[in-house]
């Protein structure tokens, strides 16, 4: 940028980052409904926020609920007062978090590099698959990540002896580790803990980490911050809730919580290919460097041990869960910024491998998504195939979508933008553009033309049940599934009655309106023989519907 001060750069590069941001993630934000189960929980906590007017308890059905602390449905709150109770306020603070994110990378990449590193990081992060579609989203992982990744930055500062204000930095980092902890648990410090102590013993930092005043404010700033609405519900006599929350962390970090297990390199897998094309060009920051300064080396070495230990530490886990490594975007996406810079400073090409797996993972990532139009245009077939053994699959797959048949150009949009990129171009600087660029496009296409359809196979049926009956004085449940869409969709209000939580109340008890039970197929003639009370009023894409009228 000629004859312009480098102030005035600066303040047009914020400026062009903000603006790009806006346009990639608020566009179609509520097109879709929220998903079950994390999108509806913190939306439905939220609302109850805001019907209840009790801004200090976490609640879900209007019954204390421990899993999470209440800083992210805060944001949702204050989102909801301004956009309305909807799909969009509900994910709309992940697209702040988005836009500060991408913000911090510019910035951390200056000061460590200068503004061409900044810049390849923001555009890294943009235009990979997970780390984009995480700000389109409303769970809590975004933000939780943010805190504790921008905590860990300042740490670095002040690691680094380089800073004028040493203590400012501490107790900046402790105020964003404070923010974790109010976002998602200690989980946010033990993360962070971690990878400091990693640190300090691998390069002998014991008297600058274990110095008296440091931890005296780390520790009373996050008590303050992380722990004052534990506190709050302590003095409030609800300890029994900060019980529940403790032994709900310990659970997951020890059982299969939710059904959700899979096998031990299922990390491994998420970010290979959900972090791509990021993740192919990070595979080569994982050897020695030996052409970089000090403070650039240390900052690598934060990276990779923060990489490591979260990506170790939930592969232990039994609990596997795709978000559980997202923490993992951030120095990953650092990694493959800091390949392709040096690949560029030099004026190298892209080495013949790194080529080779980004068009290998292109065409299984394309292949998948062009699968799935053919798969439901040949879906009939496949399914008298006797292939799929689950009744209430075949169901979903009986909902009546509308395809327009020119989905699947937008895999070959991505097989071909990575193929033209690394063939046909032969700049190393614009094939880098092309191949993020690409995936970027095929990110959003997904999400604007795949996603509401696929929606439409899974929940739909029900969600749209629930909003048909939202004006209605009724009883709404499920039975042997797990849902919090029944509370979000109907507009549950404070119930009046406290029997409406008896299960066998509702279901043989004097009701005084009437009860609906929603069921999968494959348990709805179970429900059917068991409390013959009911009547079957629907029946749609794996969903039945059972209503008791009061006598």
């Amino acid at each position: 940028m000629k004859n312009i001060s480098a102030k005035q750069e600066n303040y047009i590069i914020h400026i062009s980052i903000i603006v790009i941001s806006a346009i990639f993630f608020i566009p179609f934000l509520g097109s879709v409904h929220l998903f079950d189960w994390d999108e509806i929980n913190f939306a439905e906590s939220a609302r109850e926020m805001i019907v209840t007017g009790n801004y200090l308890s976490v609640q879900i059905d209007y019954v204390p609920f421990w899993e999470k602390p209440p800083l992210f449905i805060w944001m949702q709150v204050l989102s909801m007062k301004i956009f309305g109770i909807n799909e969009f306020a509900a994910r709309f603070p992940n697209v702040i978090a988005g836009i500060v994110s991408l913000l911090l990378f510019f910035n951390i990449g200056k000061r460590l590099y200068n503004n061409k590193f900044g810049l390849i990081w923001v555009l890294v992060y943009l235009g990979s698959i997970l780390p984009f579609l995480y700000f389109k989203s409303g769970i809590i992982d975004p933000w939780f990540n943010l805190f504790i990744f921008s905590g860990l930055y300042f740490f670095i500062l002040y690691s680094n002896k380089k800073t004028k204000k040493p203590l400012l930095m501490i107790f900046i980092s402790a105020f964003l580790i404070g923010l974790s902890v109010l976002t998602k648990g200690p989980v946010g410090f033990l993360l962070f803990g971690l990878t400091a102590f990693i640190y300090m013993v691998l390069n002998k930092k014991y008297k600058q980490f274990l110095n008296l005043k440091v931890i005296l404010i780390y520790a009373v700033t996050i008590l303050f911050v992380g722990g004052f609405w534990f506190i709050l519900q302590i003095l409030n006599g609800n300890f029994n809730i900060i019980v529940d929350f403790i032994e709900y962390q310990i659970r997951l970090f020890s059982e299969k919580d939710a059904g959700h297990g899979g096998f031990m390199l299922y990390h491994f897998v998420v970010l290979f290919f959900g972090v791509f094309p990021a993740s192919i060009f990070a595979l080569k920051a994982f050897k020695k460097s030996t052409d970089i300064n000090t403070e650039q080396k240390n900052f690598k070495q934060w990276m990779l041990i923060l990489f490591w230990l979260v990506l170790i530490l939930f592969t232990i886990v039994n609990t596997k869960i795709v978000h559980y490594s997202s923490l993992c975007y951030f120095p990953l996406s650092f990694l493959a910024t800091l390949v392709i810079y040096n690949t560029l400073e030099k004026n190298e090409t892209i080495k013949i491998w790194i080529k080779t797996l980004l068009v290998f993972v292109s065409f299984i990532i394309g292949i998948s998504v062009i699968a799935i139009q053919f798969f439901v245009k040949y879906k009939d077939k496949i399914i008298n195939s006797g292939l799929i053994d689950d009744e209430f699959a075949i169901a979903n797959l009986q909902a009546n979508v509308n395809w327009s048949g020119y989905e699947f150009l937008i895999g070959i949009i991505l097989i071909l933008g990575v193929i033209i990129s690394i063939f046909f171009i032969k700049t190393t600087r614009y094939q880098i553009i092309t191949i993020f660029s690409s995936t970027l496009i095929f990110v959003n296409l997904t999400l604007f033309f795949i996603v509401p359809k696929i929606e439409k196979y899974s929940q739909n049926a029900a969600i749209s049940f629930y909003k048909e009956i939202s004006n209605k004085d009724c009883y709404v449940n499920t039975y042997y599934f797990k849902s919090y869409a029944q509370y979000f969709y109907t507009k549950k209000n404070i119930p009046e009655n406290k029997n409406s939580y008896d299960f066998k109340w509702l279901t043989s008890g004097n009701i005084d309106k009437p009860v609906y039970f929603i069921c999968k197929i494959t348990s709805a003639k179970e429900f059917s023989n068991t409390f013959t009370n009911f009547e079957q009023v629907k029946s749609e894409n794996g969903f039945v519907f059972f209503l008791r009228k009061p006598l």
